[in-house]
Parts: structure tokens; sequence; C-alpha cells
């Protein structure tokens, strides 16, 4: 069971936003990863529990962050309430979407399950890119919003790491909306790099999610 902490900041002026301590595991459900986080200061500020089946859609997801908490689940695509912790502010929103995205790295590593595996020899060395439809809820207030991607494995390579030389998948993906491109970088089901993302400490090798 890994577990870790990432450093997270704004990936376009690396304004500090804490951190996230996390542990994940494949169980008989699919994976399940749980955090708290943490403001710049290392006073509390949310908590992080998803859990997604064997193909990557999301069977529970619950989020605490800025006074709000957000719980989805894939239901008619993708379903979730957010409200205030009194549950006084409900609001329930439904999105013909595959799943959620957000600021935890919890679902950049959700996100690679929903894609196909890739092509087998003589296939193409480069996948197509493939097109997702993903809900974004994220920091400060989680509000909802959807949004288009397109993500491509770009190959794989190997990392030095503390607990061993880990196999590192690439990615490109793409917002659809805007054309911007950025470049993730997955370890099983941790994130070694991603735009906003940074892995600090990894206490045991991660799991594979191969399959």
């Amino acid at each position: 069971m890994p577990r870790g902490r990432y450093s997270l900041h704004d990936p376009y002026d690396g304004t500090p936003l804490g951190d996230e301590r996390f542990h994940c595991a494949p169980g008989s459900s699919g994976w399940r990863y749980v955090a708290q986080t943490t403001a710049p200061d290392g006073t509390p500020a949310g908590s992080v529990d998803l859990t997604i089946d064997h193909r990557g859609r999301p069977v529970r997801l619950e989020l605490h962050a800025g006074g709000w908490q957000v719980r989805g689940a894939a239901l008619d695509g993708v379903t979730w309430v957010r409200s205030d912790p009194a549950g006084t502010a409900a609001s329930e929103g439904n999105a013909r979407a595959q799943g959620f995205t957000g600021t935890s790295p919890a679902f950049l590593i959700a996100t690679t399950q929903l894609l196909p595996p890739p092509p087998t020899p003589p296939g193409p060395a480069t996948p197509a890119p493939h097109r997702l439809r993903l809900v974004a809820l994220t920091h400060p207030v989680l509000a909802p919003r959807t949004l288009d991607q397109a993500w491509t494995r770009t190959g794989e390579d190997t990392h030095e790491a503390d607990t061993g030389v880990l196999r590192v998948t690439n990615y490109q993906v793409s917002d659809l909306e805007t054309g911007e491109q950025h470049a993730v970088h997955v370890a099983g089901d941790v994130v070694l790099a991603a735009p906003g993302v940074e892995l600090e400490e990894l206490d045991t090798p991660p799991n594979s999610l191969d399959g």
C-alpha cells in the first residue's frame, strides 16, 4: 500500500497550495485513494476519498475543501451532490461524462484507467489520442465544470527512486477547448509529476494497475 506526500502548487505561477498525504491500494472493487490535504502553513485544508472500479469509473467520491463537500459516483454518466458541511446549501448535478477530475493527483490515476490498453505489436508505437469528458471539481470551492480532454500515451521509461526502479508511463494531455497541452508521468498508481503536482515522499513502491 503506497503511502506518501505530494506537494501541490499553482501550475501557472508556482504559488504553493499545500500538501496532500495519501495512501492507496487496489482491492476487490477496483482501486481506492485516501488523502488529507494541508494548507501551506500546515493547517488542515480538506480530504479526498476516491474509489474507482476496474474500468476506471468512480464508484464513490467524497471531497472536502474550502468549507464545501462533494459526494459523487458514476450514475447516468456521473452524478454528484455539492453542499456545505451542514447540508443546508445542497445542489445536485449530473453530466454525461466518464469521470471526475480536480486538484488531487488521485484523479490523474483514475483517468489513466479510463483509457484503452496500449496496442500490441505490430500496432502503432504512439496510440491515437483518446477523448474524455470529465467533471472538474477544483479548489478552493469544488465548483463543478465539465471539460473535454484528449489523452495520448507517449511512451515509457524508468525512474530511480528510494523504493527501487520505477516503470514510468508518460502521457500528453490536451484541453480540447483551449488547446493547452501538458505532460503527466505516472508509475503504477502514483503520479511522479504533473502540472501543479510533485511527488515528495513515497514510503513503498507503487501498485501496478495494468489489466
